[in-house]
C-alpha cells in the first residue's frame, strides 16, 4: 500500500516538474521568437517604406503568424494566439523601438533582419515542435508544427512586402526548422538545458549557412539561365 502511495507520488511529482519545465521553456521560446521576429518585420516594413500602420502590421503579423498556423496543424482554435497579452505587449514595445531608432543605427538592414530572423526560426521551430509533442501529436504533425511555426510568419511577412520568400530562394533556411521538429520529435532534447543548447545551435547553423551561401540544389532552367546549385 505504501509502495503504491509513494509510486503514485512520485509519479504526479515527475509529472509535474515536466510540465512546469515545459511551460518554462514555452515562455521563454514564445519571449524569444515574439521580439525578435516583431523586430524583423517591424525592418523589413521600415526597408520598404511602410507608414506607421504598415510597420505595426508587419511585425504582429511576423511575430503571430506561425502560431496560428501552428494551432490550425495541432488542432487548437486560431482565436486562442489572442489570449497572450503579454506577448502583444511585448510585440508592440519592441516594434515602437525598432520605429524610434535612428536610421544611422541600422544602415546594414540585411545582416541585422537575416540574424532577427534566424533567431525567430529557431525559437518557434522549437517551440512550435515541442508544443505539438507535448499534447502528444504524431511524429509528422511535430515536424510539421516545428516547421510552419517557424517560417510561417516570414513567409506572410515577404508576401505582404511584395518580396519572394525568404524560405524559397535564401540559404538553407526551412531545413533548420525542421532540424529542430526532428530534434524535438526523437526526443532528443527532452529536457529544457538541451531545448536552449538546440536553440544556440540552429541559429548558428543558419548564419554560418547565410555566411558560406550554402543552398539546396536548383534546377536549371532555360528562362532564367541557372544550373542546378550543388553546394547545399
Amino acid at each position: 500500500m505504501r509502495r503504491s502511495f509513494r509510486s503514485n507520488v512520485g509519479a504526479s511529482l515527475s509529472l509535474l516538474v515536466r510540465q512546469e519545465g515545459f511551460a518554462i521553456v514555452w515562455g521563454v521560446l514564445n519571449i524569444i521568437g515574439t521580439i525578435a521576429f516583431a523586430v524583423s518585420g517591424s525592418l523589413v516594413a521600415i526597408e520598404e517604406q511602410f507608414d506607421l500602420l504598415g510597420v505595426f502590421i508587419l511585425g504582429f503579423v511576423t511575430a503571430f503568424g506561425g502560431g496560428m498556423i501552428r494551432n490550425l496543424i495541432v488542432g487548437l482554435p486560431v482565436a486562442n494566439i489572442w489570449h497572450q497579452p503579454s506577448l502583444f505587449l511585448t510585440a508592440t514595445i519592441t516594434i515602437c523601438i525598432v520605429f524610434v531608432l535612428p536610421y544611422e543605427w541600422m544602415h546594414r538592414w540585411q545582416r541585422i533582419v537575416s540574424f532577427f530572423d534566424a533567431i525567430g526560426l529557431s525559437a518557434f521551430a522549437i517551440e512550435g515542435a515541442t508544443y505539438a509533442h507535448h499534447v502528444h501529436s504524431t511524429f509528422a504533425t511535430t515536424l510539421v508544427a516545428g516547421l510552419m511555426t517557424g517560417i510561417g510568419g516570414g513567409i506572410i511577412r515577404d508576401v505582404l512586402a511584395g518580396r519572394k520568400p525568404l524560405v524559397f530562394q535564401s540559404e538553407i533556411y526551412a531545413v533548420w526548422a525542421l532540424f529542430a521538429g526532428l530534434c524535438v520529435g526523437l526526443g532528443i532534447v527532452p529536457v529544457a538545458p538541451a531545448q536552449y543548447a538546440l536553440f544556440v545551435v540552429v541559429v548558428v547553423l543558419r548564419m554560418i549557412s547565410l555566411h558560406y551561401g550554402w543552398h539546396l540544389p536548383k534546377k536549371w532552367t532555360p528562362a532564367t539561365g541557372e544550373h542546378i546549385n550543388h553546394d547545399a
